[in-house]
This record gives structure tokens, sequence and C-alpha cells, in this order.
């Protein structure tokens, strides 16, 4: 299959408007620069012109910038699908992410909120290839780090978040005190 190596630049660049999309849209393979949207129109292309499901894989170490090349890739298929405004498919599967970081993201020695966990998301089009729905799973969550944490690095978001949260009303009942006396630290 195609493979594209992006860097994290830690800095947004103007490469990812929609002039951009639009110029990727329906062009070839090779015929433009190496860019996450001629992968996703590659992709794009291959599911209607064979009318098979594609799959585009985002790997990289913590911080290498996977979830953004995600996002990037949903907003092109959002735009080049010209899926109903209605819809705002991305914005869904997007508006999840705080809850997926909460109970899988940690703070490491490299990366302060660190995916402990791999996302599958799967989005579905319909027979005109509009994006009508998208479904996220996790896995590979680390459970060791529930229990350990090496120095330096601190257990899941979920924990400090509901200890934070202690002497709010709703969660009086829970006996939560401060992340330092539950020894999260």
């Amino acid at each position: 299959g195609i493979i594209l190596v992006a860097i994290n630049p830690y800095k947004p660049l103007p490469i990812y408007g929609d002039a951009i999309i639009h110029a990727y849209s329906g062009q070839n393979m090779g015929d433009m620069d190496p860019h996450i949207f001629a992968v996703a129109e590659e992709a794009y292309k291959q599911m209607a012109r064979n009318n098979k499901n594609q799959s585009i894989i985002v790997s990289g170490e913590s911080g290498a910038g996977k979830t953004v090349s995600a996002r990037y890739t949903m907003r092109y298929f959002a735009t080049v699908s010209r899926s109903s405004s209605n819809a705002h498919v991305e914005d869904k599967v997007l508006a999840s992410n705080p809850i997926t970081e909460a109970v899988g993201n940690a703070k490491t020695t490299r990366n302060d909120n660190s995916s402990r966990f791999g996302k599958y998301t799967e989005i579905s089009f319909d027979r005109n290839y509009q994006i009508i729905g998208a479904n996220m799973r996790t896995y590979l969550l680390e459970k060791s780090r529930v229990v350990f944490q090496v120095e330096n690095e601190r257990n899941y978001h979920i924990f400090y978040q509901l200890c934070a949260s202690a002497m709010q009303p709703e969660f009086k009942h829970l006996k939560l005190g401060r992340s330092q006396e539950n020894n999260l630290l």
C-alpha cells in the first residue's frame, strides 16, 4: 500500500485548509506533493471505484500527530463527499475525544496528554459516498497504569479530574480527596 511519513512541526501550518483539500480532490496519487489529503483522496477514489472498504492506518510515536492526522482525514472526507452540513459527523466523532482521552490518556515523560490506547474509527458512507455515520472503538488500554506509573509520569487523567471535582455536590458521596492524598502522584 501507500505509505506517507508525516512529521509533527509542533506549530500550525497553512497546508490543511479548504483550498488545499480542493486542490487534492480528484487528483491521482503522485500528481501532487505527498500529503495526508493525497492518501485520503486515494482511499476515497478506491472506495468509489471498486465499491470496497478502505483502511488508512495512522501510526507513530507519542506526540507524532496521529490524532490530528486522523482529524484532517475525516475533514477531507466530509468536504469531498459534500456531506450534509447538518451531519457534522467529524464534529460528533471528535466531540467524543475528551471522554476517551480522560479514561485513556495520561501524562508521560514525553507528552502531557499521551494516548495509552489505540483508536479505530470506522466512517460509514451511503451509496452516493456521503458520510452518514461513524463508530469509534478503542483497544490496547494499558491496564497496568491503573496500579503503577513510572517515576515522573501520571495515572489516567480521569482520576485527577474526579479528585479535582471532589467538592462538587454530585461527587461528595464518592468521598474523594486530593490526588496527593489518594496516592495518584
